[in-house]
């Protein structure tokens, strides 16, 4: 059962910048709250803040942060250390980055019932397998028995929750819980999360920057920016009839956009990209090639000069695994990936630098793409100097005009990585590949961890990029939203294997594959009650 959540007046300094200024709101038990905004706007700070917790360099300096009749703020750092996991809990985004792979599942979940002292172990593995139910995992009574890998995304998803649920919490911090999650696994875990706080009538706070999930999660929804709440209202309220100019911004980059060029594949004769009966996989090799893990199962794609493919598919279909394959760094087991005609070496040491140059990849976190201890600076110059052979004024100057091209200010060039936000961060990662003068860039879900805003401003830079540059785009995502609204033709992946190839004029024609279907139905629509229509469908078809 939930406490009452009642913060008054919080404000968060980083030196002498505010980070979150004078922030007041409540909760009821039973109630979710939602915290919305742009990367940077303060909501993890201030989830974080609930717990008594802030970031290193940052101080909560003025509020109150009550739960039921704890006032956490006043509370000594042993006494707030003791509060957490009990009183309060949190759901961190990634849940791979949470668990200790060395432990059992089971271990790691009750690790907070035996910090605390709440029970006996056995009562804490009862709870767990319990709570396993709760949240719809498979084989409640041996999953915890299994070590972190062993489980799926989704499923690792709901053990953290599970961790944080098992002390019986007045209060729970989700904080973008699905974010890297693809569609219909996010539909599992949404229920998932949904039922057991209503259930629970826990007292809830939804971190996140997609805007469809929160209208699926929240009662009411907190707009903020740069630290200051702008709107606080009803989510259906927030939704229908936004009072705040900057909520409104919000709701439009949430909405799709057409950004392609519509491209046809014959519109450039040049066959750039084809991929030819490609199969791929991981571990040892056995005497005909076949690896102890098998991903990609004879896959076949053409991609033209200045088109944009996209490629979709659930987690462990293949689709980063296709896109490794490509760029040399994983070697084929069968098959061929020819390139403007020409066969490519499997590996990518085997490649000339030329070839090295034309097939670039941005990759998903651009967190753990760049270096954090060098300069914006130097992470560009790499490419060019490699690639180029630039140096002294020639490659400052290139430096400059590749910050200009992702639409960053010169000021960023003497940075570290972990001075800039996350938006930023990947325009530098889009730079970087930029820096090679590529034909083709390998863009593997560059915008899943990004908010709405920045995400629709990096698609926007990429579709500009197209038009001025003719670069080509093999873009592999799980929102088919996103997909729609960049590419020319979609790859549908699953298991490995291609299951269709649809064109533009046919997205919203079909019929189609079954999957795709599926795919389609599972991304949340921008208005509340999607998902318990959604489940009253399911319900209907069963």
């Amino acid at each position: 059962m939930g406490a009452p959540l009642i913060v008054k007046n919080l404000s968060i300094c980083a030196g002498a910048n505010t980070l979150v200024d004078s922030l007041s709101f409540s909760v009821q038990p039973g109630e979710v709250l939602a915290l919305i905004g742009e990367s940077g706007s303060g909501k993890t700070t201030t989830a974080l803040a609930l717990m008594g917790y802030a970031r290193h360099g940052c101080r909560i300096s003025a509020g109150r942060v009550q739960i039921g009749d704890t006032d956490v703020l006043a509370l000594e750092a042993a006494q707030q250390r003791a509060l957490r996991g009990r009183t309060v809990s949190y759901i961190a985004q990634s849940a791979a980055a949470s668990f200790n792979p060395s432990r059992t599942i089971m271990d790691q979940v009750v690790e907070p019932t035996v910090i605390h002292g709440l029970c006996k172990r056995a009562e804490a593995e009862a709870k767990a397998v319990q709570l396993f139910r709760e949240l719809a995992l498979p084989d409640p009574e041996t999953i915890g028995a299994r070590y972190p890998h062993q489980v799926s995304g989704g499923q690792l998803q709901r053990l953290m929750a599970a961790m944080a649920l098992i002390g019986d919490p007045e209060l729970v911090i989700l904080d973008e819980p699905t974010t890297a999650l693809d569609v219909t696994t996010q539909i599992e875990v949404l229920r998932a999360f949904r039922r057991v706080v209503r259930e629970r009538r826990a007292t809830a706070v939804y971190v996140s920057h997609d805007l469809a999930v929160v209208a699926q999660m929240a009662d009411h929804i907190l707009v903020l920016r740069n630290g200051c709440m702008r709107e606080l209202n009803a989510t259906g309220n927030i939704l229908a009839a936004p009072a705040d100019d900057y909520t409104k911004c919000l709701l439009a980059a949430a909405r799709p956009v057409t950004r392609a060029s519509g491209k046809a594949a014959n519109d450039d004769p040049e066959l750039l990209l084809h991929v030819q009966g490609l199969s791929a996989g991981y571990g040892p090799v056995d005497a005909k090639g076949r690896p102890a893990k098998p991903i990609l199962q004879d896959i076949d794609l053409q991609l033209h000069r200045g088109q944009a493919i996209g490629v979709i598919g659930e987690s462990g279909s293949g689709k980063t695994t296709l896109a490794r394959a490509v760029a040399g760094l994983l070697k084929p087991s069968h098959g061929s990936v020819l390139f403007r005609g020409r066969e490519l070496a499997p590996t990518l040491q085997q490649r000339d630098r030329d070839e090295l140059r034309r097939i670039q990849i941005v990759f998903q976190m651009a967190d753990t793409a760049l270096n954090p201890s060098q300069t914006i600076e130097r992470i560009l110059a790499r490419p060019l100097v490699f690639y180029k052979g630039l140096s002294g004024e020639a490659l400052k100057r290139r430096v400059r005009e590749l910050l200009e091209l992702v639409q960053l200010p010169h000021s960023v060039a003497g940075r570290l990585p972990g001075g800039l936000s996350g938006g930023q961060k990947q325009r530098v990662n889009l730079a970087r590949a930029l820096a090679a003068d590529p034909d083709l860039i390998l863009c593997d879900e560059v915008t899943s961890a990004l908010d709405t805003v920045v995400g629709a401003a990096v698609l926007d830079l990429m579709a500009e990029l197209r038009r001025e540059l003719g670069v080509s785009y093999l873009f592999i995502s799980h929102d088919l939203h996103t997909v729609r609204a960049v590419c020319d033709e979609i790859v549908v992946m699953q298991h490995g294997r291609k299951l269709a190839q649809v064109a533009r004029a046919d997205y919203e024609r079909g019929p189609h594959h079954p999957y795709y279907e599926l795919l389609a139905r599972s991304v949340p629509e921008l208005r509340q009650g999607w998902l318990d229509d959604m489940d009253r469908k399911t319900a209907l078809a069963t």
